[in-house]
């Protein structure tokens, strides 16, 4: 009930003419992404292009996604979301930009959603806020879903941020603290893991200061 509860909001709100979040790409994803580019290459050992796997978990309207794939053509996204409505926009994006055949959509439930174990060389988690029991398991099978050497990429709003206009769930439980992360993350090493206030311009729904914490961490090899 819960999660059919949130598909309909998601659905309705990705119905809305333009997108919900913008079309640029997080702040955040965009330095993380620099960060694991300029700690492993581009190239193999014998010179050839790495192929990358990134998952993106509640991509919605597909822009950190598609900047993914645009910016890096060897980068093959797969992008998950309850809603039908945001990943449809998410392909007719990606189709309009040239980079479709870089992106798979998936309409999944989390709750249900099975994790490739050591699978993905990339797990981006942006603004995915879910209820305690469900965020656990989600987290949990991010960590078995990385393969040794993967990355994981999360912002997402922190306690802090309650009261405040600038977005996210208005609801203490499914805010982050550094605390739960550690915990819930403790199969990998962070690399980077800070709160902090930043602007946010990312379409009408994240305007203005937020109280955020980033994420970056590793899977051991």
């Amino acid at each position: 009930p819960i999660s059919s509860m949130a598909e309909g909001f998601w659905n309705q709100r990705y119905s809305e003419s333009g997108f919900a979040y913008g079309q640029e790409p997080n702040d955040w994803l965009v330095e993380a992404v620099k960060t694991i580019k300029d700690r492993q290459g581009s190239t193999t050992k014998d010179g050839q292009l790495q192929q990358v796997r990134v998952l993106s978990l509640g991509e919605g309207e597909g822009r950190n996604a598609i900047w993914m794939a645009k910016e890096n053509p060897t980068w093959n996204i797969t992008a998950l979301d309850s809603s039908e409505a945001g990943l449809q926009k998410a392909q007719q994006m990606a189709s309009e930009l040239g980079v479709a055949s870089q992106l798979e959509t998936v309409v999944a439930d989390l709750d249900t959603y099975e994790f490739e174990v050591d699978h993905w060389d990339v797990i981006v988690s942006i603004y995915c806020h879910l209820p305690p029991a469900l965020r656990q398991k989600v987290h949990s099978g991010a960590v078995r879903g990385l393969r040794p050497g993967g990355y994981l990429i999360l912002e997402g709003f922190t306690d802090k941020q309650l009261g405040r206009s600038s977005g996210g769930p208005p609801v203490p439980e499914m805010l982050y603290t550094k605390p739960i992360l550690l915990e819930e993350f403790k199969g990998l090493e962070p690399l980077v893991l800070e709160e902090k206030e930043r602007e946010l311009q990312e379409g009408k729904y994240h305007q203005g200061v937020g109280a955020v914490i980033q994420l970056l961490a590793t899977r051991q090899e």
